[in-house]
């Protein structure tokens, strides 16, 4: 399967990638953004991570190239739209302005081809109602550090033996209860608050979760990450929001069959 033509989709949603950091899953973003086609592409947030930068400069070949790629898909037609997140929120007093031909929004209203209005905002603003002591938030990011540890090493002996990337943080996730009631309470507040405001769904970050829930009245997607879980939402041209995954064989882990790639 070649990286060519693999997507061609109305709307692509990404975001938490991280550039500046050293589990940044640049050369697979490098993949995904080389094989999509679409007419908008929006950035949700924590795209490049001034935090890791200021502790420590390190910015290599791939995540420079991620950056020449964005601005590429820019020159070529499509709309590249950025929505900051907490990462890279000195961003956000540039609300309104471009960067070249690329678009700075601090949230945005959305609508898709099927005419659902969806707020898209990076999702750090709702981390004021989880309500966390300073020692749950000290004790999570050591967890965190712990977890992408794992998931460096594990991928990495995974590649030698030819093994396609797997996310080991997010099966680790998956099964500790104090994660997935954190996961739930961030999802209950993101959907509460695009609610509040009148729209028919949210899409967002922040939590390198990706979800996709419409089973309720508010419809709830998460685009997920390129640290730990490489993945995007895709919008086809009818409407239909999917949640993909990006392997190192250049496959999408979905439940889409291979034929069925070309999103239109």
């Amino acid at each position: 399967m070649t990286v060519s033509s693999l997507i061609n989709a109305r709307t692509i949603f990404i975001s938490d990638v991280h550039l500046g950091f050293k589990d940044c899953k640049a050369d697979y973003l490098y993949q995904f953004l080389s094989s999509i086609k679409c007419e908008t592409l929006y950035l949700v947030g924590d795209i490049v991570d001034l935090w890791s930068l200021k502790r420590r400069l390190f910015w290599p070949e791939e995540h420079y190239r991620i950056l020449l790629k964005l601005y590429e898909l820019a020159d070529q037609g499509t709309r590249v739209i950025y929505v900051p997140g907490n990462h890279d929120d000195p961003l956000r007093r540039f609300d309104g302005q471009r960067f070249g031909s690329i678009e700075i929004i601090h949230e945005h209203e959305f609508r898709t081809a099927k005419d659902q209005r969806f707020l898209i905002m990076h999702g750090d603003a709702m981390d004021a109602y989880m309500k966390h002591s300073w020692l749950t938030k000290w004790a999570g990011d050591l967890a965190y550090d712990f977890l992408l540890f794992l998931n460096r090493w594990s991928n990495r002996l995974r590649k030698v033996s030819g093994r396609p990337f797997y996310s080991l943080a997010g099966q680790v996730k998956d099964n500790i209860r104090g994660a997935k009631h954190a996961i739930y309470r961030y999802k209950t507040e993101c959907k509460a608050e695009a609610k509040r405001r009148g729209f028919d769904g949210v899409i967002c970050g922040h939590i390198h979760y990706p979800e996709y829930d419409d089973a309720t009245d508010v419809v709830y997607a998460n685009t997920g990450d390129w640290i730990e879980n490489c993945s995007a939402l895709i919008e086809d041209f009818s409407g239909e929001l999917k949640l993909l995954h990006f392997s190192d064989r250049l496959e999408w882990r979905s439940s889409v069959r291979e034929e069925q790639l070309q999103v239109a």
